[in-house]
């Protein structure tokens, strides 16, 4: 049976950031389609625990202008937004987010704090383009990751070649999918922040209102 791995997301006006967090992943399978479906699919621990998961994004996106790294504790995405908008959640889902999706407080920052992605650290990852891959065909492309175009061995290669990456090794890995996620002690209460969906400030308020 399989199990979903934990997500972490953040955006800003232009891209949005997944990681899955997926320690020694092997086979690790990345679809993206031009309509907002993100896929993934891989295996990982002593016993070859099967992980997959399928969000429905909340906008569509540029398959071919997104990017992906395979890293020793995870998979980060970038993601390429069709339109340079803020999204007021991470997926088209009505109510809140799974319990395994949550903020990526490292990245996230507020629509007005928004500079562009250029403010990012991303610790030297070096990132391979999810729509230039031979059969990631337009993404839809990722197609199957099988689609991916070898992706699926390329990723395997991938997890090696890329292991040692210092950026992702900033992350830890939570065992327990159901824990909450706490907001960092730097944010004092009463400040804003986005739901596990994302929606930060009036962006909050839009989507409580909607449940």
């Amino acid at each position: 049976m399989s199990r979903h791995p934990e997500v972490k997301w953040a955006q800003r006006a232009d891209k949005v950031f997944i990681t899955v967090q997926l320690s020694d992943s092997k086979d690790a399978k990345v679809n993206l389609e031009p309509e907002g479906v993100f896929s993934f699919s891989g295996t990982a621990g002593t016993g070859n625990t099967h992980y997959e998961l399928k969000l429905d994004l909340y906008d569509k996106v540029v398959v071919e202008e997104s990017k992906i790294n395979v890293g020793v504790r995870s998979i980060f995405c970038i993601l390429e937004k069709a339109e340079k908008v803020w999204w007021k959640k991470l997926l088209r889902r009505d109510g809140k987010a799974p319990h395994y999706v949550k903020v990526d407080w490292d990245k996230w920052v507020d629509e007005d704090e928004d500079k562009g992605a250029g403010d990012l650290d991303l610790g030297g990852m070096d990132f391979s383009n999810l729509g230039g891959m031979g059969g990631m065909g337009g993404m839809g492309g990722m197609g199957g990751m099988g689609g991916m175009g070898g992706m699926g061995d390329m990723m395997g290669g991938m997890g090696d070649m890329m292991g040692g990456m210092g950026g992702m090794g900033e992350f830890e890995d939570s065992d327990d999918e159901g824990q909450e996620e706490t907001k960092p002690a730097d944010k004092v209460e009463g400040d804003a922040k986005p739901d596990e969906h994302g929606a930060g400030t009036s962006e909050k308020k839009e989507a409580e209102a909607s449940t």
